[in-house]
């Protein structure tokens, strides 16, 4: 027997988020639990929106609190935030920071949605920290980075 239709439909968003979420190279076990979650949903033969009423949601194996509140608050609104959210563009002037020295398109994205870095300056204090060379996908000096993003601020004033 098939999952209910917002079963499908909640299942569908899951794994919109995980792939999302992956393609950011965010931690894989939280790319995992949307992926276990969607699963678990269609697994399901009840509609998830009367497990939901009974307050039986982190029942289901596979939804723990995280994923219980995003079913929440798709069976209230119709969407989930985090799934708008991945899906926002990035600026342009932030798109450019992937052609910097050791910065991906994956991880200026992460940089960006994850940890709110939205400004030249603020990608200079983070690599200044030292915190930015302890992130996966980093791949380059934080020396030859602050040279590029010094280089990249002259050239826009």
């Amino acid at each position: 027997m098939a999952a209910p239709e917002r079963n499908q439909q909640l299942a569908a968003l899951f794994r919109s988020i995980a792939e999302l979420l992956a393609a950011q190279r965010a931690n894989p076990y939280r790319v995992r639990a949307y992926r276990r979650g969607a699963d678990a949903l269609l697994a399901l033969d009840e509609d998830v929106a009367d497990v939901a009423q009974r307050h039986a949601l982190e029942e289901i194996d596979g939804i723990g609190s995280d994923l219980s509140q995003k079913t929440e608050e798709f069976l209230k609104t119709g969407k989930i935030l985090t799934l708008e959210t991945l899906r926002m563009p990035l600026p342009e002037q932030v798109k450019g920071w992937a052609r910097l020295p050791g910065l991906s398109e994956s991880l200026v994205a992460y940089l960006y949605s994850r940890l709110n870095i939205t400004s030249l300056a603020d990608l200079e204090k983070l690599v200044r920290s030292h915190m930015l060379r302890t992130m996966p996908g980093f791949s380059g000096s934080e020396e030859t980075l602050l040279q590029a993003i010094e280089e990249l601020r002259r050239r826009s004033t």
